[in-house]
């Protein structure tokens, strides 16, 4: 007899199809795992054996063999320790084989039998529901599961406990979807003086989803800035809060099984390895970039990143995705991320002190910010100095202005985004509409952003003397077309297109 059961592997976010196939026959007593499984899922014998041990039942002295169909894709991960159990359980005939293939199984087993947290609940749960099946996983995880409405879920502590349900002794309560905390009050605006074009700066940013670059000597308060941009964001939307976690529910991130409702901030330090950053690895694991999907990638002392792993982000910063490719695996990512960084001037960071600054000024300078591409810097849409601050700043009382009253403003600047492009595709004139200005391009961005008679003659005259390249032409237009949202104007005007150009990096040698 072969007992089977249901369970999924993962490419990506792609979730798959695999069958576990239990056959136990005549012979010596043996317990193999075939199907490409690797190491953990090899180890999946003895924690299968321990669980059904612990709960009093034993194997059989005869010939066990796991085969996880299909045979040529690779398994990783600890989550078939479940269905490896379910379906040894299904072969012993101590659960009905007919009613456990009804299910999706996933899930690690600990050695006394309870059931522990697996990665790619979520997805997998999806992936059930559009295949009319139920799903069963740890209890750590069902609220993260009952996300996916229509099917039957069961998420038992332990491996009794779902024998107990199948044969009626025991009925396990339907787990509640389970939604993650908003952000608690963080770090206010209010706590910075002074720096108000940076804090301008970062507004605009938070109101149009645009890439920015912070540039100050040490001590400015550039990463206190950056710190205080989730608490301007709005919150995730119901749709994007599910593209979110079900990227973090297959890096195994997700907070106690509960959909993210914070956009996700990630601050990666300066040694992060390029697979760290954009993902990879031996199992091709998502990489912070992907963690900050639909949220803040904010990268500290930005020139003493690898080389390499910056030059990776180019291609995720214009397509919002990433392809890892490696020998052993082909997967694609979501990355629609928003860069915030932050730099010094110079490798001492006071080029522009004469008291403080190195020898090698200025050429140290130079030498410094070469390590970061043309080509990067031409994706990023804002870029501003943020100066030493006097003994007379730090004096001064704290601003009257805070993270709310500018919240307030982003939030009112998204809504008209979101409802000029919800219109633009109703139109027909974008098959996605965007969901802010920084995602704008083409003809709708030509449309939308299109400025008035003497914008558009700046626009083309400063085109010109500095050289801007098609991109960076685009995105002064959205950077505008946000000033003018804040604004509350439905036509872009000159004053908006200037001070977009404010904050566009002058290449030396250009202008």
């Amino acid at each position: 007899m072969v007992a089977r059961v249901n369970t999924v592997a993962f490419l990506g976010i792609e979730v798959v199809d695999v069958d576990v196939q239990v056959q136990i026959s005549p012979g010596l007593p043996a317990f193999s795992v075939v199907g490409l499984a690797d190491k953990a899922v090899a180890e999946s014998r003895e924690r299968v054996k321990s669980a059904l041990h612990a709960i009093g039942l034993g194997l059989p002295a005869k010939r066990i063999v796991v085969n996880l169909a299909p045979a040529d894709l690779l398994k990783e991960g600890s989550h078939f320790d479940l269905p490896i159990a379910l379906g040894l359980l299904a072969a012993m005939e101590v659960l009905p084989a007919g009613e456990v293939a009804d299910y999706v199984a996933l899930g690690e087993l600990a050695l006394d039998g309870r059931l522990a947290k697996a990665a790619g609940v979520l997805p997998a749960a999806i992936h059930a529901s559009a295949a009319d099946k139920g799903l069963i996983c740890p209890a750590g995880q069902g609220g993260e599961a009952a996300w996916a409405e229509g099917i039957e879920i069961l998420a038992p502590e332990t491996l009794l406990a779902l024998i107990n349900h199948f044969k009626g002794s025991q009925v396990l309560t339907p787990p509640a979807p389970q939604l993650g905390a908003l952000a608690a009050a963080g770090p206010d605006l209010a706590d910075i003086k002074g720096q108000e074009t940076a804090k301008r700066a970062l507004e605009i940013a938070a109101a149009g989803g645009h890439n920015l670059l912070m540039s100050g000597p040490p001590g400015a308060g550039k990463s206190m800035l950056a710190a205080r941009l989730p608490g301007l964001l709005p919150p995730l939307a119901p749709a994007e809060a599910l593209e979110v976690s079900m990227i973090h529910s297959v890096a195994g991130t997700l907070e106690e099984g509960r959909l993210m409702r914070r956009r996700p901030f990630r601050d990666p330090h300066h040694s992060a390895s390029l697979p760290a950053l954009v993902g990879g690895g031996l199992r091709a694991r998502p990489g912070e970039i992907s963690l900050a999907h639909l949220g803040v990638l904010f990268l500290d002392e930005l020139p003493e990143f690898n080389r390499n792993a910056l030059e990776s982000l180019r291609q995720p910063l214009e397509t919002g995705q990433v392809a890892i490719a490696r020998a052993n695996a082909h997967v694609s990512y979501p990355a629609r991320f928003q860069l915030v960084a932050a730099m010094n001037p110079c490798r001492c960071g006071y080029l522009d002190d004469p008291g403080l600054a190195c020898t090698r000024a200025p050429r140290c300078a130079q030498d410094y910010q070469s390590r970061i591409s043309g080509p990067l810097f031409d994706r990023i849409d804002l870029t501003v100095e943020v100066p030493a601050l006097s003994a007379s700043d730090l004096t001064l009382p704290p601003p009257a202005e805070g993270s709310a009253q500018v919240a307030a403003r982003v939030a009112a600047a998204r809504e008209v985004q979101t409802a000029r492009y919800a219109a633009a595709a109703e139109a027909g004139k974008t098959d996605k509409a965007p969901r802010h200005n920084a995602e704008a391009d083409g003809l709708l961005l030509e449309e939308v952003a299109a400025p008035d008679a003497p914008g558009r003659a700046l626009l083309t005259q400063a085109a010109e003397r500095l050289r801007l390249s098609a991109r960076g032409y685009h995105r002064v237009l959205r950077v505008a077309r946000t000033l003018a949202d804040l604004d509350g104007e439905e036509q872009v005007r000159r004053l908006h297109v200037a001070e977009a150009l404010s904050y566009r990096r002058v290449v030396p040698g250009r202008g």
